[in-house]
């Protein structure tokens, strides 16, 4: 009978782990891990609450995509909180820890990327839903918009509580990852798979309205050269969807790659000296986020400058205007769009006469 040690700190996992590292990041390394990611998080804390408070100010914004676009920031905005908890609790305190409060630690960290990854993917299928019927918003009801959006986060809490829950190695030590010493190996296997099968579907989903634009492009191009919003609208919309997942590839990867293979024993790998580098390059995605999702709105794009002028109760030179979003950019909307920009750029300014 194996026997089990809930009563340990983390220093007895670490020990019988391949962590090899974990001394080594009280100089220069940890300073510069802790001060990038600092900086990440007042970022993300900052051009998030901007998000979320943009989409309940404008009335605009109050439609399904909207709705998941301020939960996407909110889960990032966990990630930011997250991150910070890691930071007070990594490099040589990790060994002080107790099984519970490493559980903590790694949970808040497991549930916030979840939750950010199964946002990405609820937004990309609402997406294709709303563009492969031609229509702006899809015709999901508030109330089916709040179930998805509980839905999201019952599966990142779940996913973040699994190993609390039983899925770990205290009882079993000859199975502890390296990278996650009470981890159990086979729940990496399983936490990556699963994350690398939503990042497949994302692939799939954002391929496919590709493929349509690109096909409505050049059916429409030659009946629709005297309209520039029409024929930018399919180019703008190409453009963000392989930012997105572009940026997801990017931030992702590595470090799913690199959890499946010490999930798979790989003892040659060296991933005892990446993981932090990529931990902060997935950090980096809710970082990203905001600025995909947001910056390129243009009505997103006014609310939040709007705010920030009125904060700070200045009046910057306007920004000339851009291309309308893939969200709000139809033929049928551009006189309330060019309407409401208006209006928009002009409270600050009636606001500081």
């Amino acid at each position: 009978m194996n026997e089990c040690h809930y009563d340990k700190h983390m220093d007895f996992f670490y020990n019988r782990s391949n962590t090899d590292t974990v001394d080594d990041w009280t100089g220069t390394k940890l300073v510069i891990v802790l001060c990038v990611g600092s900086f990440f998080c007042l970022f993300i804390f900052f051009s998030n609450s901007l998000v979320i408070a943009a989409v309940i100010k404008n009335r605009k914004f109050h439609f399904p995509f909207y709705y998941l676009l301020a939960n996407l920031a909110a889960a990032d905005f966990f990630a930011g909180i997250a991150y910070v908890f890691l930071m007070f609790n990594t490099g040589p305190v990790s060994k002080t820890l107790t099984v519970n409060r490493w559980f903590l630690r790694q949970g808040l960290l497991d549930t916030s990327l979840t939750a950010s990854l199964t946002n990405l993917l609820v937004i990309a299928v609402e997406r294709h839903v709303s563009i492969m019927r031609m229509r702006v918003h899809s015709n999901l009801t508030k109330k089916r918009v709040t179930l998805l959006i509980l839905l999201v986060w019952a599966i990142a809490i779940f996913m973040g509580s699994v190993p609390t829950l039983g899925w770990n190695c205290l009882c079993n030590i000859s199975a502890c990852s390296s990278l996650a010493p009470v981890y159990s190996r086979s729940y990496l296997v399983f936490w990556t798979v699963s994350n690398l099968m939503a990042f497949f579907i994302m692939v799939v989903v954002y391929l496919r309205i590709y493929m349509y634009v690109k096909r409505k492009t050049n059916v429409l191009s030659p009946h629709t050269s005297g309209s520039i919003s029409r024929r930018r609208t399919p180019v703008k919309l190409m453009k963000t969807v392989m930012t997105v997942l572009g940026a997801f590839v990017v931030c992702w990867t590595p470090g799913l790659v690199v959890l499946l293979l010490d999930g798979l024993n790989c003892r040659q790998c060296g991933v005892q000296h990446v993981k932090r580098w990529f931990l902060l390059l997935a950090l980096l995605n809710s970082v990203m986020n905001p600025i995909i999702y947001s910056y390129k709105d243009e009505d997103m794009y006014s609310t939040m400058k709007k705010m920030i002028c009125c904060f700070s109760q200045e009046n910057p030179e306007r920004r000339p205007s851009r291309v309308p979003s893939t969200v709000l950019s139809r033929s049928d909307t551009g006189s309330q769009y060019i309407e409401d920009s208006i209006s928009q750029g002009t409270v600050c300014n009636k606001s500081s006469s």
